[in-house]
């Protein structure tokens, strides 16, 4: 009685679009990780002593200091053009 259901069960059914279903929901339970892992550790590596500046406006500053000459400022703002 409840062995044979034919198409009217819930067996076999799926088929092809259930295994597509379980690849798709492996794949976003792997890359919601991915993205955790990357949030939670991803922050430290990014951070640098700069603040997030670039070199030319580190440059700038250092030159406004006057830790460094026009001429090696105009030299240094040279070399990170190139």
């Amino acid at each position: 009685m409840w062995g044979d259901m034919g198409s009217m069960g819930w067996g076999w059914g799926w088929g092809m679009l259930g295994a597509v279903h379980m690849v798709l929901w492996w794949v976003l339970i792997v890359l919601g990780i991915a993205v955790l892992v990357k949030w939670l550790f991803g922050g430290a590596r990014g951070s640098d002593r700069s603040g997030g500046r670039g070199a030319l406006d580190i440059l700038k500053e250092r030159y406004a200091r006057g830790e460094i000459n026009k001429d090696e400022f105009e030299q240094k703002r040279r070399d990170l053009a190139a």
